[in-house]
């Protein structure tokens, strides 16, 4: 059985539908495997216009679907009143709205972080820096260089695994940034991994045209997915011996504002 990773949804229901859609494609089993397992690895809120939709995709497909979240630092502003830009007027408007409703009781213990077989899945980074807003795991943001930031804590690869190592882990797994990275660790040190995705033979899944890129978990490994919104999300694909970065363009949806 396999893993679907996902983060960055930013309340728009439409992209984790054509999402939810494939998944239910016989055809991605067919070429990926069997899924048992989601993980929403954070920022279901924010930036986007349809935050109750969303969530009410994610509690169905809780029913549907062994589902693992970790708070993202968009969810976790929204929940402790932090501002935070990126969300226009009407999305404010809906994120205002939706003060109150029982949707919101997806987050009530949400943790910050989930380990499985060696894998830490987290929205933001690996560190642990204590209580302070900007440096907790969902703040945190993978960079070239280390320090405090208003955007939250940068960490650099190296540190990372140094995190990793001393908790016996192997493989990071985070959204946060809305860019897919890989950086792998070798005997001759730690370099990006490129990412070249390869359109899929079977043209169209739930209508959708799809892209993949394939990783071995054969070394430690740091993997950043892509946001799970807009006209192309992303989103990853996780069995025994790989990870997939998956890339879907749905025709319907290009050029359409962000939901």
């Amino acid at each position: 059985m396999g893993t679907v990773v996902f983060s960055d949804v930013h309340a728009d229901a439409d992209a984790l539908g054509m999402v939810a859609a494939t998944l239910r494609d016989p055809a991605f089993a067919r070429r990926f495997g069997p899924v048992d397992t989601l993980v929403n690895l954070g920022d279901l809120l924010h930036r986007g216009n349809c935050p109750g939709p969303t969530l009410e995709l994610i509690r169905d497909l809780a029913k549907e679907y062994r589902l693992i979240s970790v708070i993202g630092n968009h969810d976790h502003a929204y929940l402790n009143g932090v501002p935070v830009s990126g969300s226009d007027e009407m999305s404010s408007l809906r994120h205002e709205q939706l003060r109150g409703s029982p949707l919101l009781e997806v987050f009530a213990g949400m943790p910050m972080e989930w380990v499985d077989r060696g894998m830490l899945f987290v929205h933001g980074g690996p560190l642990d820096l204590g209580t302070q807003t900007l440096r907790l795991k969902c703040w945190q943001r993978l960079s070239h260089t280390a320090g405090d930031s208003f955007t939250g804590y940068h960490y650099t690869a190296p540190m990372a695994f140094e995190a990793l190592e001393r908790r016996g882990l192997s493989f990071l797994v985070c959204g946060h940034q809305h860019t897919h990275v890989c950086c792998r660790k070798t005997m001759n040190g730690i370099s990006e991994y490129p990412i070249r995705y390869v359109p899929e033979k079977e043209p169209v899944f739930a209508g959708c045209e799809m892209e993949s890129a394939r990783t071995l978990l054969d070394m430690p490994t740091l993997f950043r997915i892509g946001g799970c919104h807009g006209d192309q999300p992303e989103f990853g694909y996780l069995d025994a011996t790989s990870f997939t970065y998956i890339r879907l363009t749905c025709p319907s949806r290009c050029g359409a504002p962000f939901a």
